[in-house]
């Protein structure tokens, strides 16, 4: 993707005016509770804890939005009171913001989501540590950036819509029952291929969760997928049945392919029942070993059929992979997987997140470098905005944990979109700060319509989002009594040395990413072969010891090189781990099957 690409490229597909809604909500509550009330500062601390939780809000299931934004509400109260205890000591305030950069790097190597409330929380004990506070009043503050980012969790929680992906679920149902009556009807070369209709339609309605990543999205696009591999595998076994019907009416491959289309409709059958139903079928587990079954059968049968054993294989195992994804898409699957994910004790599944951790420190790790790299510039940025005592310093570190990224293009590009949003939100800023009335409701409601846009159209591109925050927070300090002027020169002063910093770190350390794709993969695939081998072993000579510390360094170099671009794993299941492996092994047992 070319420079120019990335910093004007705009995707629509990360428009939400649903949760730019609600988080507005949530942003201009207490705003506006505190005017009533006359205590501004105090609702200005509940808004901003509001609005960095509200960065952890999607479109995700219920369960992992909680869980993230109720973390997330933890890490802003603990930065708020890192931050503005730290920031009465000058010596201290420094190495703990490099400490903390350092860790909010490392996240990376978790993954997106971990990264973004290392970064949220990052900005917010850089933003705390400028205006020191005793403890007391620390803790008070951290109470209160708390409560603003509770409630906005709570307004993402009950305005979640509760019968989602509905029109997607029919159309797959009735791909899976047309396919179901096309298994068992005689072909015509005369017609369209079985089930074009509504393939085309399931494909018509599942064209809006292009941009949908979550859990049930992957599966509906799964079962798609199983959908039309298993159409093309029922249309080959007609085609063969009728030949077969014709030469050899009579033999036992003839019977045993029929006997195979009928359980495979009422397989297909149950599928797409399951699809629109509260519970899937029972019945189906056992159609499908009685498949296994009659493919034995013909494989042992005296007529040589090699494609139509393969055929039956295949369909076999597809239908198989499409009953599991149902049965989980259900309320109860969902809730049953939602319990084997959290099955594990959580010091066990502490230890798993550890030994990631412990894999990626290492100059080799993408992650180890970024974070190195951004501990050293938001330290760096602090300290001078500190030692020359410059104006709103904190907006200097600020910068930098925003912008630096663990590759160059992503840094260059963010870079440029700051810079360029930082001075057209100064614009729109002071258009809004002379236009409108000196009212506090006027200024309210330009506040909430920045932060409304800021969570639409921020999302599809940086500038947008630059653009939308910058003039927010100048009406916010202004609100607050501080001049926008002034705050307008002291951001932008800030911003350019905070950018020149970050580009800086690149140029004096850089790190290509796009270079290490070859080597990164082919480590990735020669630690999965030695990894996997001691796997096989263990299953295959369970009588033996499982040698916990040969297994461990064969994954390390892969769990280093996995997280510098993890494998979608949104679909698989785990499986049990060997007899004899530790807890601490068995704690990151990686080993997925879809």
């Amino acid at each position: 993707m070319s420079f120019w690409h990335r910093v004007l490229q705009f995707q629509k597909e990360k428009i939400a005016p649903w949760i730019a809604l609600r988080n507005t909500l949530g942003f201009a509550l207490p705003l506006a509770a505190g005017i009533a009330l006359g205590s501004i500062p105090a609702a200005l601390i509940a808004s901003i804890g509001a609005l960095n939780v509200s960065y952890s809000d999607s479109h995700d299931p219920y369960l992992q939005r909680a869980r993230r934004m109720l973390a997330a509400s933890a890490l802003v109260g603990l930065a708020v009171f890192a931050g503005a205890v730290c920031g009465n000591h000058q010596v201290l305030a420094v190495p703990v913001a490099g400490a903390w950069a350092f860790a909010a790097g490392m996240l990376v190597a978790l993954s997106t989501t971990a990264a973004d409330l290392g970064i949220m929380s990052l900005v917010t004990l850089v933003v705390f540590a400028a205006k020191p506070l005793r403890p007391e009043s620390a803790a008070l503050s951290s109470g209160l950036a708390v409560g603003g980012g509770l409630l906005q969790t709570a307004l993402a929680l009950a305005f979640w819509p509760i019968r989602r992906y509905v029109p997607e679920r029919r159309a797959l149902a009735g791909l899976y029952a047309e396919l179901a009556r096309a298994a068992v009807a005689q072909p015509d070369v005369r017609e369209a291929p079985p089930a074009s209709a509504q393939s085309t339609e399931a494909q018509t309605a599942l064209a809006s969760l292009a941009g949908d990543y979550s859990i049930e999205g992957e599966r509906y696009r799964m079962l798609l997928s199983q959908a039309e591999r298993a159409r093309l595998g029922l249309f080959a076994l007609g085609r063969l049945r009728v030949r077969i019907a014709r030469e050899a009416p009579a033999s036992a491959a003839a019977g045993l392919l029929e006997r195979y289309l009928e359980v495979a409709a009422r397989v297909l059958q149950s599928i797409g029942d399951a699809l629109v139903a509260p519970q899937p079928s029972q019945s189906a587990r056992a159609q499908l070993d009685e498949l296994q079954a009659l493919a034995e059968q013909l494989r042992a049968a005296e007529a040589p059929l090699p494609d139509a054993r393969l055929q039956m294989d295949a369909i076999t195992g597809q239908l198989r992979s499409a009953l599991e994804l149902t049965a989980s898409t259900t309320v109860a699957g969902l809730a049953a997987f939602v319990r084997q994910e959290v099955r594990r004790p959580w010091r066990l599944r502490l230890a798993g997140t550890l030994a990631t951790l412990r894999a990626n420190l290492s100059l080799r790790s993408a992650a180890c470098r970024h974070a190195l790299r951004l501990a050293t510039c938001v330290a760096l940025g602090d300290a001078v905005g500190r030692s020359f005592a410059l104006h709103r310093s904190y907006w200097l570190p600020m910068t930098v944990a925003i912008v630096l990224k663990p590759d160059f293009a992503s840094t260059f590009s963010r870079g440029v979109l700051r810079l360029v949003g930082t001075f057209a939100g100064f614009i729109c800023a002071t258009a809004l700060f002379h236009l409108l009335p000196a009212a506090p409701a006027a200024q309210t409601a330009a506040i909430a319509s920045l932060m409304f846009v800021l969570r639409c159209w921020g999302p599809a591109n940086y500038g947008i989002f630059v653009t939308a925050v910058t003039g927010m927070i100048v009406l916010l300090i202004a609100m607050a009594g501080v001049s926008p002027k002034e705050a307008i020169a002291a951001r932008g002063f800030n911003t350019a040395i905070g950018g020149a910093i970050a580009l800086a770190a690149y140029w004096l350390w850089p790190t290509w990413e796009r270079t290490r794709v070859q080597d990164a993969m082919a480590q990735m695939l020669d630690a999965y072969r030695e990894y996997f081998r001691a796997i096989r072993e263990s299953y295959i000579q369970p009588e033996a010891s499982f040698d916990d510390a040969r297994t461990a360094r064969a994954w390390r170099p892969g769990g280093r090189a996995r997280t510098w671009k993890p494998p979608s794993t949104a679909c698989g299941r785990s499986l049990e781990p060997p007899r004899g492996a530790s807890p601490r092994l068995a704690a990151c047992w990686p080993v997925r099957i879809a």
